[in-house]
């Protein structure tokens, strides 16, 4: 016995130039049919959250599937999976498509080399559906866009649940950021936490996707904005606060990724007025607090 829920969309081309596209979005459990062998042209993130079952991929070994669990289904690539035949599973799904796809695997968000990935919980991932089965009521004039936006929001998700990960995120990357700010190069960094730099690039490119240099270039240049836009520190100071010894180095770095040199990006958008509400270096770690309407 089982229950089953779904609904598909037709996005236009119009819908698929914004990158990330939901096709579909169901809800089942109990004893479910087995799925396949096939074969699909488009992503599919298949989400248990309880009960078990089993997956074969296209090495045409079987894998058990233990919930909390994700499932990727990839373009091109044959599977076949299906949950214990006695006690079932709980699924939620979200086919999706998109040129979008494309850097979410790179960046290590989809996965295509583990198609079964053990998550932490599924609270998160399965709220986010819920939004999109929401959405999917018939007459929505929103629903490519909103359904869209909840694909890109579910990938965050099921990245933030997996169950290699601390709740937190990793650490190795929150080590990084907490001393993104030294002027320490990739070598130190590694030696800090007792990598060489060759492990550390490959914990950092699984972690975020990118280079440790790109890792700690994007806080960098992230905390000197903040600087240049709400205060009047020298460009010079703001270098040294971010790292960086040589504000000539650091200006160039800075106009070679932003496009603009730090001076020209002050006065587009300096929010620094003398007078004005706050004159404190704004702390990313605590935002201030944005009161609700009265009641």
């Amino acid at each position: 016995m089982y229950h089953t829920w779904m609904r598909y969309f037709t996005p236009s081309p119009v819908h698929h130039r914004l990158g990330l596209v939901c096709l579909g979005v169901g809800l089942q459990h109990g004893a479910l049919p087995t799925v396949g062998p096939r074969t699909l042209d488009h992503h599919v993130a298949v989400v248990i959250g309880a009960g078990g079952g089993w997956f074969r991929g296209a090495d045409g070994e079987r894998v058990t599937v233990t919930a909390p669990a994700l499932i990727w289904l990839t373009p091109g690539v044959p599977h076949h999976y299906g949950p214990d035949p006695v006690t079932g599973w709980d699924e939620s799904f979200v086919d999706f498509t998109g040129p979008a796809t494309a850097t979410y695997t790179e960046l290590g968000y989809i996965e295509p080399e583990r198609p079964v990935v053990p998550l932490a919980d599924t609270a998160l991932a399965r709220a986010v559906v819920g939004r999109i089965a929401r959405a999917a009521r018939r007459g929505n004039p929103l629903l490519e866009v909103e359904t869209g936006a909840a694909v890109h929001e579910l990938l965050v998700a099921l990245r933030r649940a997996r169950a290699d990960l601390a709740p937190d995120g990793d650490p190795v990357l929150q080590a990084l950021a907490r001393d993104a700010f030294q002027p320490l190069s990739v070598a130190e960094h590694a030696a800090r936490h007792g990598m060489t730099p060759a492990e550390l690039r490959t914990a950092v490119r699984r972690g975020a996707g990118c280079s440790p240099k790109d890792y700690l270039l994007g806080i960098r240049l992230g905390r000197a904005k903040e600087l240049l836009a709400a205060t009047e520190l020298p460009v010079a100071a703001v270098a040294r606060r971010v790292g960086y010894d040589d504000p000539a180095y650091f200006s160039r770095l800075f106009t070679r990724r932003v496009g603009t040199a730090p001076v020209r990006f002050r006065e587009q958008q300096g929010r620094a007025v003398p007078g004005g509400w706050s004159s404190r270096i704004p702390d990313p770690e605590h935002p201030p607090t944005i009161p609700g309407p009265a009641t």
